[in-house]
Parts: C-alpha cells; structure tokens; sequence
C-alpha cells in the first residue's frame, strides 16, 4: 500500500529537482517506460544550473571518497614524516590532489598496489574534468531568448471586426531578425464517424512576420463568420480544453544563432470585450518608450482606466495621455 502512494510523490519531487519550474505537457505514458537516466546528456543540459553544479560535486565528492576507501584498503601510501597515513581524511585529501593533478609532494604511492590506483584515478580525473567542462560549454553556447507574452489574450472589435489579440515583447536590448510567429489552436473534437480526436488547427495572423523584432508585438487574428473561434464562448472552450498555442522564432543579432520562445494561453486566460492598455510612447527626445508596467494591463471596452501621470526620472518630465494621444509636458 505504501509503495503505489510514494512513487508518483517522488516522480513529482524528482521531476521539479531536476527540471526546474519548466512546463512539459502533463500525459501519462503506458507502455513506453520513461527514465530520466536513459537520456543523461539531454537531462545534464536541461536541468536548472544549481541542480547541476549540485550533482557534478556530489559525484566528484563520491568518487573520491571511493578512491579513498581503495586507498585505505590496499595501503601504500606514505607521508613526508610517517610511515602511514593515520586518517581517512588524510587519504581522501591525497585523492583529491591526484585527480586535480596539483601534487604537493607531502603524501605519495610506496607499493605497486598504490601506484596502478594513481594511474587510475588520473585517468578518471582527466575524463572527469573533460566532460564536466563539455557539459559547461554546452550549457552555457545554448541559444536562449528573452520573451516575454502577455498574461492574458483579449477578444475586442478591431476595424470593425472581432480580433483576437495577445502580446509579446522580446526584453533584450538588441534585435531579432526574421522573426515568425505561429499560432495554434488545439482543442477536443470528434469527427461526424464519432472519433474522438485532438485537433491542431492553424490560426492566421493579419501579420506573422516581421524583419526586425525589438519593441512589442501584438499579434492579431480576425474571427470571421464560419472562422476559427466564430460562436465560441469561455463555457464551449473549457468544454473542448481549448489551448491556444504560441511559438516564436527568429535570429538574435547578437549570438547570430536562431532562438525561439513559446507560450499556452488557455481558455480561462481569453478575455471577451477587453483591450490591452498602451505601452508605447514616443518622448521629446524622439525616442521610443516601452512602459513594462503596463504590458499585462487589459481594461473593458468602452470603460478606459484612468491613466495617471507617470514621472521619469532621468528626464525630469511627466507624461500625460491626451485623448488617444499623448503629450510631453516640461515641469
């Protein structure tokens, strides 16, 4: 009874150990077998970076620990004023100076037995220092991008006709050449034979490309009679356990290497007859200003939120909206 009601616990511990607080879609596997240890390298390189570091001098400690024991067993090892070794520590300390290769000439190998053990242990310790220092480089030459995608995605007129709409931003200072975004609508259907199915559909965005990604992107699909989405309410896709699924790409202009990002918005996350407020702004300098704070602010139709002044620092200004305008004013 004990053993059923433990296993999915330590799945769950072991799996936000090793893989961090990152999303990975939750379907139980029958029939196909899963161990963490069957893809080692994906797992060293996926794993967040304080579990790493853990694991790698949980193992250097290990091994040495080992060798020390085989050091202990055998004997053969002397020490500049005595004949023997009186401790274990003693033993584990020499081990680890022989797989660093640092040697500080105070303990060293007397017997043949001690002197092969050497040979061995420096040859794991080059092996060791090999791979874990592969795996840092691994670790740290993987593209990664900095996106961020708003909170929620709103449904609100747009010339006229009903448009779902979502943000994303990409929060490096730099660009993002031919970025692309696709966007996919997964939901539950069953055919008119009475299949039941998971359905990918393709959703077309009024733009899904552009050649320079620096600011904010607010990607749109119109919801057309007979459409994708046409019909649909909160209660119809929980029903289907909707999922709209975004993925960008695109070249970093800095690490000249192709990054992508994706995100889930569910059907709890769609909001009907919402806008997103404004985020970009334009100062007396000329300069574009993206204000963060505002990136997940969403607010009825037809009942704006009052906006209030917001004071930069640097520039000793305030920055009032005018209408759907907005205006530097000197203080």
């Amino acid at each position: 009874m004990f053993r059923p009601q433990f296993r999915p616990q330590f799945r769950r511990v072991s799996k936000r150990f090793f893989f961090g607080n990152r999303t990975y879609p939750e379907i139980e596997r029958i029939g196909d077998p899963h161990s963490y240890w069957g893809d080692i390298y994906h797992l060293l390189l996926t794993m967040p970076w304080p579990t790493f570091v853990s694991l790698t001098s949980l193992l250097y400690l290990l091994v040495n620990a080992a060798f020390a024991f085989a050091y202990s067993i055998g004997g053969g090892i002397a020490s500049v004023g005595e004949n023997e070794p009186r401790y274990f520590l003693d033993l584990f300390f020499f081990s680890v100076q022989t797989m660093a290769s640092i040697g500080y000439g105070a303990m060293y190998p007397t017997s043949l037995y001690a002197h092969w053990l050497v040979v061995i242990e420096s040859l794991v310790g080059l092996f060791f220092i090999a791979t874990t220092t592969g795996l840092v480089f691994a670790r740290f030459s993987l593209p990664t991008a900095r996106i961020l995608f708003s909170d929620v995605a709103v449904i609100a007129p747009f010339n006229g006709v009903p448009t779902l709409m979502f943000r994303t931003a990409n929060k490096r200072k730099n660009y993002i050449l031919e970025a692309q975004l696709w966007v996919t609508l997964v939901r539950d259907e069953v055919s008119t034979e009475g299949y039941f199915m998971r359905r990918f559909h393709d959703v077309p965005l009024m733009r899904s490309h552009t050649p320079v990604f620096s600011l904010s992107w607010t990607a749109m699909h119109q919801i057309l009679p007979g459409g994708l989405l046409d019909g649909d309410t909160v209660e119809t896709l929980q029903r289907d356990r909707a999922e709209i699924i975004v993925t960008l790409t695109g070249l970093d202009e800095t690490l000249a290497q192709t990054i992508h990002a994706r995100h889930t918005f569910y059907a709890k996350d769609i909001r009907w007859n919402h806008r997103f407020a404004d985020i970009l702004l334009t100062g007396s300098h000329g300069k574009r200003v993206i204000d963060f704070n505002q990136f997940h602010l969403i607010e009825p139709i037809g009942q704006p939120l009052p906006v209030a002044p917001q004071f930069i620092p640097k520039k000793t200004q305030w920055l009032r909206p005018l209408g759907r305008q907005w205006q530097w004013q000197q203080h």
